[in-house]
């Protein structure tokens, strides 16, 4: 499936190209310095951009059939790429009648907001990085007012090491028996499950260990 991959150069984008290729996916890595992947395959396509600039953006989806946004605004706790960025994507997606979006938030947004402990919801959440929290709860809102066939992908705090595929998902916002934690590697392989696999299209999805 011919798929663009939105913060590409980001720390999840690079692991969800690389599972994109492996599996055989014609991919397109949009960036403002895509090189920076240093990745080579017959398969990708580097596209220079900026996903706050509308224009780069609905040109660069032209021609693909699923979209799959991990924009991140790296250090910076005030950036509104995620939901500015991923406004521009449904609206370029609707331009052009491309209709699977696939997009990564964050456990904790709207209903899975119960699933976080003390920590995640007073601290992290609720004061240090309460801006990127808020940009991410916009970001599911335009997503769902869309009309496009939309999956939300809700994990927990990224961690290091390879992909295990044990962690849980699609769990209640009653659940509780969490880590709060999983690996890039499982996020970047479960948002690449989601173009053949449909179950959780219009849903928003949680996942973590």
């Amino acid at each position: 499936m011919r798929t663009i991959v939105f913060g590409a150069t980001g720390t999840i984008g690079t692991l969800a190209v690389e599972q994109l290729l492996a599996e055989g996916h014609d991919v397109t890595a949009f960036a403002r310095s895509p090189e920076k992947l240093a990745i080579s395959h017959p398969q990708l396509t580097l596209q220079t951009g900026d996903a706050l600039n509308e224009d780069d953006v609905a040109k660069a989806i032209d021609g693909h059939e699923a979209v799959i946004v991990t924009l991140g605004a790296g250090m910076s706790r005030k950036s509104m790429v995620r939901s500015e960025g991923t406004m521009n994507v449904i609206r370029g997606m609707q331009k052009h009648g491309v209709s699977r979006l696939i997009c990564q938030s964050t456990l904790g947004a709207h209903e899975s907001w119960d699933n976080l402990n003390f920590f995640w919801k007073r601290i992290m959440f609720g004061a240090l990085l309460r801006p990127v929290f808020k940009d991410h709860e916009l970001q599911e809102q335009l997503v769902r007012a869309s009309g496009l066939n939309w999956t939300i992908v809700r994990p927990g705090a990224f961690s290091d090491g390879p992909a295990t595929g044990t962690y849980k998902e699609a769990f209640g916002p009653s659940e509780r028996n969490l880590t709060l934690k999983i690996t890039r590697a499982d996020i970047a392989s479960f948002l690449a499950r989601q173009l053949n696999d449909l179950r959780y299209a219009g849903r928003a999805v949680a996942i973590s260990n």
